[in-house]
């Protein structure tokens, strides 16, 4: 074992969160709820294009996406991408130690979240009030809301993530954990966004 990865397994044991991988628990403990949430999208996304076909040919005047168009979705998509650029960069300024950028770009992270969840707010009026499709109205409905309204639910418990993280490193800004408590919320950050890229290319890009 290098000296450097020895001086990494000594840190994460006087932490208190190390394990004998010398990996700290809490992002062991992250790492497996993303990978039990992947296959819950997953099997969400399988039974949304299972349904699609059959669904397409009984209800034809039900497909979310051909309501929606794809330059709505398409603003949603880069939002969310772009909170990834800034979620990078509040991990960068937390580490640097750089107080006066740590809260632009982590509240700018906050913020964009924030927007997605605004478009989502609209985009499903639009389809419940001016379009009429409703999560009662076919089986495709019924999958698509389940779909992106839990991906949106995800979001908002990604921001609540990213807020208490935020007023916790404002509150101790000498804390040792603050590092890891950014990087655990860009984690859990990266993976929503990760899961919009699949559901914007497998519902609204394909045919």
């Amino acid at each position: 074992m290098s000296e450097q990865a020895t001086t990494t397994h000594a840190a994460h044991a006087a932490s208190g969160h190390g394990t004998s991988l010398g990996v700290d628990s809490r992002k062991m403990g992250v790492w497996a709820f993303i990978g039990s949430e992947t296959l819950f999208f997953a099997a969400l996304i399988v039974t949304y294009l299972i349904y699609k076909p059959v669904n397409a040919k009984l209800y034809p005047d039900q497909l979310p996406h051909e309501k929606l168009g794809i330059q709505f979705t398409g603003v949603l998509a880069a939002i969310l991408l772009a909170s990834s650029v800034t979620m990078v960069l509040s991990l960068a300024a937390s580490r640097r130690g750089d107080r006066r950028m740590f809260p632009v770009w982590h509240l700018a992270t906050v913020g964009l979240g924030l927007c997605f969840l605004g478009g989502q707010a609209y985009e499903f009026t639009h389809l419940v009030v001016d379009e009429g499709v409703t999560l009662g109205s076919s089986l495709l409905g019924t999958t698509f809301f389940v779909l992106t309204g839990f991906h949106g639910t995800h979001v908002a418990i990604g921001v609540t993530w990213l807020l208490s993280v935020f007023f916790k490193v404002r509150r101790y800004p000498n804390s040792p954990e603050n590092v890891m408590d950014v990087e655990l919320g860009g984690l859990y950050w990266h993976f929503v966004d990760l899961v919009w890229v699949a559901i914007f290319t497998l519902i609204y890009l394909l045919p």
